[in-house]
């Protein structure tokens, strides 16, 4: 039996209300598998724990984190606590960093059931390969004099081999999908890193002859991300164009709520981090109708990560099913809670169960 030790983090707000669901849509999956476990270890570090602590995570915390399989995240932040930058910095981005979790991905579908806010937005079905660890995000700069003389420096880092990294596992991606990449650019506008991405985004595509390619300014991309997102394979990005990118592919879904996110180590020294885009949303936390399906579909990507890609498939297929027939959460237009949502796709776990289990007779099998 394969047994995988995961690191749980509900974080802020409605991360303590949807990572507990995720975790019993991922228990049940097990149950009904039969093949593998899940080992879950509960961190409690939030904007709470740094109120109590002066900090987002102890001295030890990535220490007590770099022998776990993956990292589970719900949300960090509470801007009525604690400040972003530090929650963030002290929490996410220092696991990222830290934990080298150089590639982000975010995939972005119409999903059965769920009401786009585009007009006609066909069957689109896309996912953004971000880079991670530099770019727009570097945390290198400063600011100078003060009052109406005062300046603030904030320098962009792009290296070859973080460029090259992030363009090669979007290429890989292609090939296992649409065979098409997109390349978010800015050369007409941002005169040295961004002709350099272009410049190294176009050497690498040599490499992949069967894989066809375009390059797209920021502004126009965003654009068609609303006009023909159908359009689209893998894209890849920068770190902050990425970011918008994914967070323009979760609105046009339907709600931030259902999109899901990972951040990938690549080189296997450190566990790799799952969480949903959704942030902490405390409008609605113990309202009890946070939209499971973000962590639920984060947790899908994690089982991708861990090889079952088929009992990912299965557990998005399941999700869908549910959506089709009308289990909705309020941000998507539906009445359900976030524990009707969450029984409703164990029960469909569970019920696929039992229907292999009743196939077994004729051959195997399994969810």
């Amino acid at each position: 039996m394969k047994t995988f030790r995961i690191a749980n983090i509900p974080g802020d707000g409605i991360g303590k209300e949807v990572v507990p669901a995720a975790t019993e849509v991922l228990n049940a999956l097990a149950e009904v598998h039969g093949g593998l476990k899940f080992e879950f270890t509960e961190f409690p570090w939030s904007c709470e724990y740094y109120l109590e602590h002066g900090q987002m995570m102890p001295d030890d915390g990535l220490e007590q984190l770099k022998d776990f399989d993956s990292i589970f995240l719900g949300a960090v932040g509470n801007l009525q606590l604690v400040p972003d930058h530090i929650s963030l910095w002290g929490l996410l981005i220092k696991i990222r960093r830290e934990f080298e979790q150089v590639i982000n991905i975010r995939p972005a579908k119409l999903m059965d059931g769920v009401r786009s806010p585009l007009v006609n937005p066909k069957d689109f079905d896309l996912i953004v390969v971000r880079e991670n660890s530099e770019g727009e995000y570097s945390s290198i700069g400063g600011n100078i004099y003060k009052d109406e003389d005062e300046i603030a420096i904030q320098n962009a880092i792009f290296s070859r081999k973080a460029s090259e990294r992030a363009m090669r596992y979007a290429f890989e991606l292609a090939a296992k999908r649409g065979k098409h990449v997109t390349s978010a650019t800015k050369s007409n506008g941002i005169i040295y890193s961004m002709p350099f991405w272009d410049k190294v985004f176009k050497e690498v595509s040599k490499d992949y002859p069967e894989i066809t390619t375009d390059s797209q300014h920021i502004d126009a991309l965003a654009a068609f991300f609303v006009t023909h997102p159908d359009k689209f394979d893998v894209v890849v990005a920068s770190n902050l164009f990425g970011d918008i990118l994914t967070d323009l592919g979760a609105a046009i879904m339907g709600s931030i709520g259902i999109a899901p996110a990972a951040n990938i180590n690549v080189n296997g020294k450190y566990p790799s981090m799952f969480e949903p885009v959704h942030g902490s949303a405390p409008d609605i936390l113990g309202k009890g109708i946070a939209n499971p399906i973000g962590q639920i579909w984060t947790a899908k990507m994690m089982l991708d990560h861990f090889g079952e890609e088929e009992l990912g498939t299965t557990l998005l297929d399941i999700v869908e099913s549910v959506t089709r027939d009308g289990y909705l959460t309020p941000d998507i237009g539906g009445t359900n809670t976030t524990k009707e949502v969450t029984d409703e796709i164990i029960k469909r776990i569970k019920d696929l169960g039992k229907l292999n289990a009743d196939e077994e007779t004729t051959g195997y099998s399994k969810v």
